[in-house]
C-alpha cells in the first residue's frame, strides 16, 4: 500500500467521518472552530484515488518564530491502527514538514490495557496498590501494544506525564461498555451506592432536562471552579462550542440541566460521534447535594447514549492514582460507581521534525509550566 496526503474539504472531512462507527469528536472539521487561535487544516490520506483516512490538523506558532508549528492532532489521525503504522505516519510527517511543522504531536485512538470496576476497588483498598498500573490489567490489547513500540522504534517521544494528566488530552480514562447490554443490564453493573443514589434523586423529584440555558450552565460552573480550585473557560467557549459542533450535527451536543424544586443542582454536557459518546463538562450545586443531582445527570446521559445504539459512554480522564491519600482519588471513585473499567491509551506521542526548533520550543513550555 502506497498512501499520500493531502487538504481535504471539511465536507470531504466531515463525510468521512460519517461513515466510521465512531470518531473523537476533536477530529471533526467541526472542532476546528473551537480553537480559532490555532490554524487548522484537514488532511487525507488516499490509496490512489481513495480517501482511506482523515486528520484534523491543528497548528501551534512557536513563540517568535510563526513561520513555525507545532501540528497537533488531538485523539487521532482516523486511520487504521492495525497493520504497519509508519506507511500513514511517514507521509503525514513529510507533508506537515513541507508545510511548516516543526513537531508532530499525535494521540491514537487505541486501547493497550483495562482494568475491572472490582480491580480499581481492591486496588484502593490495598495500601501496597499506589497505581493501576501496580496491578496486573485484566485486558491487553495487542494493537494498541503494537502501535506503542512501532512509535518508540520510529522515534517517537511520549508525552504521558506520571499522573496522567498534562497539557494534552488524558492517557486514562473511564469507560462504561454499552454494547449489547440493556438499561437493566448497566444499572446491575453499578455499585450499591450510585444505584441507591440515582433512586434517591428520582425519589426527591430531580428533574432532568435537555435544554440550551448556557448561561445557567455556565454560572454554575464558575461556582464549582471556584469550590474545586480550578480555572473554568469563558462564557463565549462554550457558546462557540455548541454553535459548531450543532452546526455539524443537530444531535452532537448536549446540555443536561437537573432541577430541584426549581432550583439548579447540577448540569452536564454531553458529545457524541457515532457510537461513542462523551461526558465532555460537569458543574454542581454545593448546597443539595444530598439530592444527587449528578447521578441523575450520568443515568440520563447513559439511557440516551443506550437508546441510540451507542457502543460505549466515555467518562473521560481519570489519574492512575489509587493511593487513598492523593486528592485525585476521588475522582476515579466516583467514575467506578457505574461499574465499566479503566481504560489505558496509547497516549500522546512527539515526532520532531526540526530538532533544534522542537527543542527551544520544549524549553519555553517547561519555563512556562506547560
Amino acid at each position: 500500500m502506497s498512501l499520500t496526503v493531502r487538504p481535504i474539504s471539511a465536507a470531504e472531512h466531515l463525510a468521512f467521518v460519517r461513515a466510521q462507527r465512531s470518531t473523537s469528536f476533536l477530529q471533526t472539521p467541526a472542532w476546528a472552530h473551537v480553537k480559532p487561535d490555532w490554524r487548522s487544516e484537514s488532511l487525507g490520506w488516499y490509496d490512489g484515488g481513495q480517501l482511506v483516512g482523515t486528520g484534523l490538523v491543528l497548528h501551534r506558532p512557536v513563540p517568535k518564530l510563526d513561520r513555525y508549528t507545532l501540528a497537533y492532532l488531538p485523539e487521532g489521525p482516523v486511520i487504521d491502527w492495525t497493520g504497519e503504522i509508519s506507511a500513514w505516519l511517514d507521509p503525514l510527517a513529510t507533508y506537515l514538514k513541507a508545510h511548516g511543522a516543526f513537531a508532530i504531536r499525535l494521540g491514537p485512538p487505541v486501547w493497550t490495557n483495562t482494568w475491572s470496576a472490582a480491580q480499581v476497588k481492591e486496588g484502593v483498598a490495598n495500601p501496597d496498590i499506589r497505581r493501576l498500573t501496580d496491578m496486573p490489567s485484566r485486558e491487553e490489547n495487542s494493537t494498541g501494544l503494537r502501535v506503542a513500540r512501532q512509535l518508540k522504534d520510529a522515534g517517537w517521544l511520549p508525552q504521558n506525564p506520571e499522573d496522567g494528566f498534562g497539557v494534552g488530552h488524558p492517557q486514562f480514562k473511564y469507560e462504561v461498555p454499552l454494547a449489547g447490554r440493556t438499561e437493566d443490564d448497566v444499572l446491575k453493573g453499578m455499585n450499591q451506592l450510585w444505584r441507591r443514589n440515582v433512586k434517591k434523586a428520582a425519589k426527591e423529584g430531580v428533574e432532568v432536562t435537555v435544554g440550551d440555558d448556557l448561561m445557567a450552565f455556565h454560572d454554575l460552573y464558575v461556582h464549582t471552579a471556584e469550590r474545586d480550585h480550578f480555572t473554568p473557560r469563558p462564557l463565549r467557549y462554550f457558546e462557540t462550542m455548541f454553535a459548531a459542533l450543532r452546526a455539524e450535527d443537530p444531535e452532537r451536543i448536549k446540555l443536561y440541566l437537573a432541577r430541584h424544586e426549581g432550583d439548579l443542582v447540577a448540569a452536564t454536557i454531553m458529545v457524541r460521534v457515532g457510537t461513542h459518546s462523551v461526558y465532555s463538562y460537569g458543574a454542581s450545586s454545593t448546597k443539595k447535594r444530598e439530592v444527587r443531582g449528578s447521578n441523575a445527570l450520568q443515568w440520563a446521559m447513559i439511557r440516551d447514549s443506550l437508546a441510540v445504539g451507542c457502543d460505549v459512554y466515555d467518562l473521560r480522564g481519570i489519574t492512575p492514582t489509587l493511593d487513598s491519600d492523593d486528592p485525585h482519588v476521588g475522582l476515579i471513585q466516583f467514575k467506578v460507581g457505574t461499574g465499566g473499567q479503566a481504560v489505558r491509551y496509547v497516549g500522546e506521542w512527539d515526532l520532531p521534525l526540526r530538532p533544534m526548533v522542537y527543542k527551544a520550543f520544549d524549553l519555553y513550555m517547561r519555563r512556562r509550566g506547560r
